[in-house]
């Protein structure tokens, strides 16, 4: 149940919104993101007293001197417009709990030893929930996920850029908004960007039957459909089980545990769906009406995300600058991994926005609370710039020098300037990751010494550091004595071998559960928190309990290109049970009248568009619904074979055969132990 606190306490408590009672993971990723199981934290808390070391208190200090932390300006936009906070959750299909507004009210006062002080700042920033009006016929509701959702007043209806991520929580947005503002259709959606943040939750806002109906727009950056499908699909498994470290998902909501995401509090793992655009953006600028709304729309591909626009809303003197803009240092490569983001493409972005700024006096994002003011939008959008573009030049001009990414990451620091102002702080992304990001996209991994060019893996390399330093009981002692001294990333790298090579070893990992926990209440970033506290977290608990629930994405999956779930298979196949087979199997969707012919060659999966081959070992018919059911597991095997929707001539031995060569990973691999 969400209910609404009025903003003044004079005033009667809104009636409440029910809890939304349609059923419907990732991405990013997401659409790794929204594949992850739909469920939040559960389980016993973290068994960290609190206490914290020295080393983390310096931590602390340094980052109060870096930065003004009583300034109230901040505070004062984030709260701007609010006209009404929700209250209680919001619940997912099975009744677990995605958002709860009411986890974050230990966030009152000073920060406490164990978080970070400019990071406690942020996260009281982001724990500002609401419907917001940020200028006359333009709203924002925020904290009902991980972004925010826009409402811009058409002449007929809402047109609604970015509809989260869930189904659950976009309804419960756009809900609200119709209790507070009134009900009014929606007349058009806007995808900035192609991460599943700011789009799985569209049939939250609209079913696909409505939209189609009323011939609804639906706006998006070209390649949209392309980009928010193909990265995710492929690599959405490892992506998912790696973000529930970005976002600690199962990390208590506590000042020892879970204390912000930095895009926003939390990321609502709840039922992800798609509604395909009807209309790309592919010009640099395009200007256009929507429901009487006059926009200018700035396509930015290749920076944030592969496909993302901006767009200026003259009548408002507004700019939406979608995820080019934030109140954080972004990432340049999510510690959940990514495709490798251009710096120097997104600050010359930054400095297009500059360029075309003209009379605007609010800019607002798709994440975090606006800027008013000439000055004060001049100032954010040349620090945004600048972070990326430093970060950028500074980096390659260390790797022209000889310096590997990991020195690089060491001896940079941004400028007083920059470090001063709290838009270049790294809650989100990392100077020091983003560096590595930097290299990676113009080099690669590999650092130039052959000494790294083919390392001996994990486990096989702990054992033999266990052995160099004369046995567990030495390098267990060097360990402790790194820890007690402060040195806590030589801890975690000795401890890490130490795990590796005997994974049984309880003492080492308490210890480096200990250690990590330190690295965790010591970070400015909130990824990299999660990630230690994460961490800590299994070494202590063990893997989560649940995997994930890919049925959450068949709403999804079902606008996806046939193409992309190909790639997926090819990527999944066991080359070393397919090598020296060959096998050839005609597939047709009888709905769609789609054919692809699929082949073995060289332990290689191939496919293409193409009529049924004569010549093929096995043939498979079947509509897209089953073929999705199929994918995400979400049908029997008695209902895939005697049901209506599938029919099989040819060899059924051979696809069998074929399906068993494709690999069916659960998403619950371990991550610091093996």
């Amino acid at each position: 149940m969400i209910r609404s606190i009025p903003r003044h306490p004079s005033a009667s408590p809104a009636s409440g919104l029910s809890r939304p009672g349609h059923r419907f993971p990732l991405v990013a990723g997401l659409v790794a993101l929204a594949l992850l199981a739909a469920c939040q934290p559960s389980g016993p808390a973290s068994d960290a007293a609190g206490a914290i070391s020295a080393s983390t208190a310096q931590a602390h200090r340094q980052s109060a001197g870096e930065l003004d932390l009583q300034s109230r300006q901040a505070f004062e936009d984030a709260e701007r417009g609010l006209i009404a906070r929700p209250a209680g959750q919001i619940r997912g299909p099975a009744g677990e709990v995605l958002i709860d507004f009411e986890a974050w009210g230990f966030l009152e006062g000073k920060a406490p030893p164990t978080v970070n002080p400019s990071l406690w700042r942020h996260a009281q920033l982001n724990a500002r929930a609401g419907l917001f009006k940020v200028s006359e016929g333009l709203y924002q509701l925020r904290g009902f996920d991980l972004a925010n959702m826009t409402l811009i007043e058409g002449r007929s209806g809402w047109i609604v850029v970015d509809p989260l991520t869930a189904r659950e929580s976009a309804a419960a947005a756009i809900a609200f908004a119709h209790q507070h503002l009134g009900k009014r259709p929606v007349s058009a959606i806007v995808y900035t960007h192609s991460h599943g943040d700011h789009f799985g939750g569209v049939l939250g806002v609209i079913s696909a039957q409505e939209a189609a109906a009323r011939k609804i727009p639906i706006i998006a950056p070209e390649g949209f459909v392309e980009e928010a499908t193909s990265e995710n699909l492929l690599a959405g498994i490892a992506m998912g089980r790696r973000s529930i470290y970005q976002f600690g998902r199962d990390l208590p909501r506590s000042a020892t545990g879970n204390v912000d995401a930095g895009l926003g509090k939390a990321l609502a793992y709840g039922t992800v769906g798609l509604l395909a655009p009807t209309l790309l953006i592919s010009k640099a600028d395009q200007a256009m009406k929507i429901d009487g709304v006059p926009f200018v729309f700035h396509n930015m591909p290749g920076a944030e995300a592969p496909a993302e626009l901006s767009f200026h809303l003259p009548a408002h003197k507004a700019y939406g600058g979608a995820e080019i803009v934030a109140q954080t240092m972004h990432n340049l490569l999510p510690v959940r991994g990514a495709k490798v983001r251009d710096a120097l493409r997104w600050s010359s972005y930054l400095q297009q926005a500059l360029d075309q700024l003209g009379d605007t006096e609010v800019v607002f994002a798709q994440h975090h609370w606006p800027v008013w003011g000439q000055a004060r939008i001049r100032q954010f959008l040349v620090t945004q710039r600048d972070v990326y573009k430093f970060t950028h030049d500074q980096t390659v001009r260390l790797l022209n020098a000889g310096l590997t990414p990991a020195e690089i990451a060491d001896r940079i620091r941004l400028p007083a300037s920059l470090a001063s102002q709290a838009a270049a702080r790294g809650y989100y992304g990392d100077l020091r990751h983003n560096v590595k990001a930097v290299a990676q996209f113009y080099l690669g991994h590999y650092d130039g010494n052959p000494a790294n060019l083919d390392p001996l893996p994990p486990v096989d390399a702990g054992k033999r550091h266990v052995a160099l330093a004369g046995g567990m009981d030495k390098l267990m002692a060097a360990a402790q004595a790194a820890y007690d001294g402060g040195d806590l990333r030589w801890a975690a790298e000795l401890l890490n071998h130490a795990v590796m090579a005997q994974d049984g070893h309880a003492p080492a990992k308490a210890l480096l559960a200990r250690t990590y926990e330190q690295m965790g209440y010591a970070a400015e970033s909130s990824t990299w928190r999660n990630s230690y506290l994460s961490a800590a977290r299994e070494l202590r608990e063990g893997l989560p309990k649940t995997t994930l629930n890919r049925a959450l994405v068949s709403d999804m999956l079902l606008q996806t290109p046939v193409e992309r779930f190909l790639e997926a298979m090819a990527a999944s196949l066991d080359a070393r049970a397919a090598e020296g087979m060959h096998l050839k199997v005609n597939l047709a969707f009888t709905d769609s009248q789609e054919h692809f012919v699929l082949w073995i060659d060289n332990a290689v999966l191939h496919h293409k568009a193409a009529p049924p081959a004569p010549d093929a070992d096995v043939s498979l018919s079947l509509t897209r619904p089953l073929f999705v059911k199929m994918l995400t597991r979400s049908a029997s095997l008695k209902d895939i074979l005697l049901g209506p929707d599938l029919s099989v001539s040819g060899n059924r031995f051979d696809l069998v055969r074929f399906f068993s060569l494709l690999d069916k990973p659960d998403g619950l691999f371990p991550i610091v132990t093996r």
